[in-house]
């Protein structure tokens, strides 16, 4: 497709929210060595997206401007949006598990980004078959906040997603939003009780996920994060931000972990001050190191009807700066599509 053009979103400075998203004509990417050309049939938002804009993540991201988002990986000169699902429409040298016409669900990688616009570039490894079953909507809610979920439960909470083991207590919170309504499913997968946090307006939607408990965090019982029932947290997935661990410590078992998702500066210096003072509490921040081999089971379990992406609102790639409005509101449940 060399030569084409394609319209895609873009911003070329940081700042200015969804009045410094443009939208734009730039060449159709062509895909390099184990790459593979999609014609994208959805993008899904994810927070990083908008913090990138801002200025959160300088001097590592963006890479250079301007830039396309599609959460995390697409070619220079587009958004840095990195979930997309769509079909395949030319195939780099070397790719052996794709070919034109096969529908998938890719991350991009966050350097480059490009999932707000009509065609993107995955790498191979980081691309999966998507079945007839699951929709692009559905898939492309997986590959940032789906696989986070599962790193988080399963590398650093221990939980053994086929239901054995020993039982876990977990606290979510803000497990009505991306990451935190997969977090609570797939926990129910393990031998877990979970506890959940949100807003008030969405106490009913995260019982449904198969919570066992749910504070609303802005009553009294909710900011003291304490389980209704006493339990004590082996884990807490903390999916939201601006809660100290000393919030979380008091219901912590004795050798419990707080896993910090976004974590800041103060969680790095409270994770060093727990391990020099050789505490049993943990304060652990995760690093998500995506892999195909997890999104492809993430996939399977949508299939299997184990897992569903709950879609918070679709629109546009026209109206795309929508879409950015809803994500920095920060109070969607589920997960934000754009579909071009």
């Amino acid at each position: 497709m060399a030569g084409k053009l394609m319209h895609a979103v873009q911003y070329d400075h940081y700042g200015g929210g969804t009045a410094g998203l443009k939208h734009v004509e730039v060449p159709v990417p062509t895909p390099k060595k184990y790459e593979v050309l999609l014609k994208v049939e959805a993008a899904s938002l994810n927070p990083v997206d908008w913090k990138m804009q801002k200025g959160m993540l300088r001097p590592i991201l963006p890479s250079k401007f301007p830039y396309i988002p599609g959460t995390i990986m697409a070619r220079v000169d587009l958004s840095k949006v990195t979930d997309v699902a769509g079909e395949v429409v030319e195939v780099g040298f070397g790719v052996k598990k794709f070919k034109s016409g096969d529908k998938v669900v890719a991350y991009l990688s966050p350097f480059s980004g490009g999932g707000l616009a009509k065609f993107a570039v995955a790498k191979e490894n980081l691309t999966v078959p998507r079945p007839p079953e699951v929709s692009a909507a559905e898939a492309t809610g997986l590959p940032v906040a789906g696989l986070t979920a599962h790193q988080a439960l399963t590398q650093l909470a221990g939980v053994k997603l086929d239901g054995s083991g020993p039982r876990k207590n977990l606290l979510i919170t803000a497990a009505s939003g991306g990451v935190g309504h997969y977090a609570v499913q797939l926990a129910k997968l393990g031998n877990t009780h979970v506890t959940a946090t949100c807003g008030a307006r969405n106490l009913d939607f995260v019982k449904g996920l198969g919570a066992d408990e749910v504070l609303d965090y802005k009553t009294p019982d909710g900011a003291a994060l304490k389980s209704p029932s006493g339990q004590k947290y082996d884990a807490v997935i903390h999916c939201a931000t601006g809660t100290r661990f000393s919030a979380f410590e008091p219901n912590l078992s004795p050798t419990g972990k707080v896993i910090e998702l976004t974590p800041s500066f103060g969680s790095f210096m409270t994770s060093a001050a727990k391990k020099l003072t050789c505490s049993k509490k943990k304060l652990v921040p995760l690093f998500a190191v995506p892999k195909g081999e997890n999104l492809d089971y993430l996939v399977q379990l949508v299939k299997e009807g184990k897992l569903k992406t709950i879609i918070d609102s679709k629109h546009p790639l026209s109206k795309a700066e929508e879409a950015w409005a809803r994500s920095m509101d920060g109070h969607a449940t589920g997960k934000i599509i754009v579909e071009p």
